[in-house]
């Protein structure tokens, strides 16, 4: 990973930081086997802030598109990334109640030192992607796609007026 940025997640939601910016595609290690083209970028925003119970929160934003590869063809596919998280910062997994665990309306973060801000983006990538990307409509690799169906009784159909 050519860049690394590192925030105390406490220290940077309870103050109401801000930090911004773009990430070429082709720094996103985990995601690369996934394209056919690692070129682009993927501008984020990172928000911390205080939520209604005064727990601490970040709000990351992610935009861009990746040429994902068919399944199918094996053809490249413009995905559209938009991603909007939610983050509660917890100090440990212990701390949750069973309930907290099960409700899918909230997503939960490990409070870090120091947390990798690239490494929080590609995780939001990977768990926003489609788990096998295809085309509506395409070929398989080698394939033709449009060939006409022949009978194998159109032949016997010519012959059936000859024999009379």
């Amino acid at each position: 990973m050519s860049q690394r940025v590192v925030i105390d997640s406490l220290v940077f939601a309870r103050e109401g930081r801000s930090l911004q910016g773009e990430l070429p595609v082709a720094g996103l290690a985990r995601v690369l086997d996934l394209l056919t083209d690692p070129a682009g970028k993927i501008s984020y925003r990172l928000d911390g802030q205080l939520g209604p119970r005064n727990e601490a929160q970040l709000v990351l934003r992610i935009d861009g598109t990746l040429s994902l590869r068919c399944q199918r063809c094996l053809e490249g596919i413009d995905y559209p990334v938009k991603v909007r998280s939610l983050l509660e910062l917890v100090k440990d997994e212990e701390e949750l109640t069973q309930e907290e665990i099960e409700d899918d309306s909230r997503d939960f973060l490990v409070a870090q030192k120091e947390l990798d801000v690239v490494e929080l983006i590609e995780d939001e990538i990977i768990l926003d992607l489609p788990p096998a990307p295809r085309h509506e409509s395409c070929a398989l690799p080698g394939g033709v796609q449009d060939v006409e169906k022949v009978s194998p009784f159109s032949v016997l159909k010519s012959l059936k007026g000859k024999a009379q």
